[in-house]
């Protein structure tokens, strides 16, 4: 009877990490995408403007949206949120959270292939909010279409002062979009599925309770090669 216990502890232990890695397969492979397509962007010519990431105190990815992943049924995007570390968000970026954005309205802008989609959050009124709770674009959270280009030099002042700007990126064509009426998410069963354990969005960014998976090396290397100081006015960080 003894052996026959200690013959299927074994096996568990045996199998446990096997089903883990398979569990978090399809989020691991979210990061890399993730990576990968904003490597892509930053080596548009008229990309995000450089001012406007080195001001942003996180950056939200989302691969491959879907028009079918918009409308009633309450499907969705998936992708991540990466913030600078740090109380103020001056320090290197850190370890992802994995992000939803929902909604129906911006269905019809689409097209018929998949969007990525990129938002810059540009305070961290507007990282605080996304870190605590569901948000709403506009309503929650201030948003506009991004500008594009080398700098974000003639940009109206409510692209300046909005606290979320998005850009889509869709049949090769890159430009701002608004996101006005879509909501996002901490995606919490899938960041449970890629590091193991039930964390909150804050726990990942603020607190750091875990460290960069293997998975999500390209994209902070990226990140902290292309804009490594936060250029923020420091006031505006408090």
């Amino acid at each position: 009877m003894k052996s026959k216990a200690t013959a299927f502890v074994l096996a568990v232990c045996l199998f446990a990490p096997a089903s883990f890695a398979a569990n978090n397969e399809k989020e691991d492979d979210r990061v890399k995408d993730a990576g990968q397509v904003m490597k892509e962007i930053l080596n548009i010519p008229e990309d995000i403007p450089q001012d406007l990431l080195d001001k942003a105190e996180c950056v939200v990815i989302l691969p491959s949206v879907l028009k079918g992943a918009f409308g009633v049924g309450g499907s969705y995007g998936r992708g991540v949120m990466i913030c600078r570390s740090g109380e103020h968000y001056t320090g290197p970026w850190g370890a992802p959270a994995l992000y939803a954005l929902e909604g129906v309205s911006i269905g019809f802008q689409l097209g018929g292939q998949a969007t990525d989609f990129v938002l810059l959050v540009m305070n961290p009124k507007g990282a605080r909010s996304l870190l605590s709770s569901k948000v709403k674009l506009g309503a929650d959270a201030s948003a506009a279409a991004g500008p594009k280009g080398r700098t974000a030099e003639g940009a109206t002042d409510i692209v300046m002062n909005a606290e979320i700007l998005s850009y889509s990126r869709n049949k090769g064509l890159f430009a701002g979009i608004s996101l006005e009426g879509s909501t996002l998410r901490s995606d919490g069963n899938a960041n449970e599925k890629l590091y193991g354990r039930k964390l909150t969005a804050k726990e990942i960014i603020v607190d750091r309770k875990v460290a960069v998976p293997a998975c999500a090396k390209q994209l902070v290397s990226l990140l902290d090669a292309k804009s490594p100081t936060n250029k923020s006015d420091p006031k505006s960080l408090e």
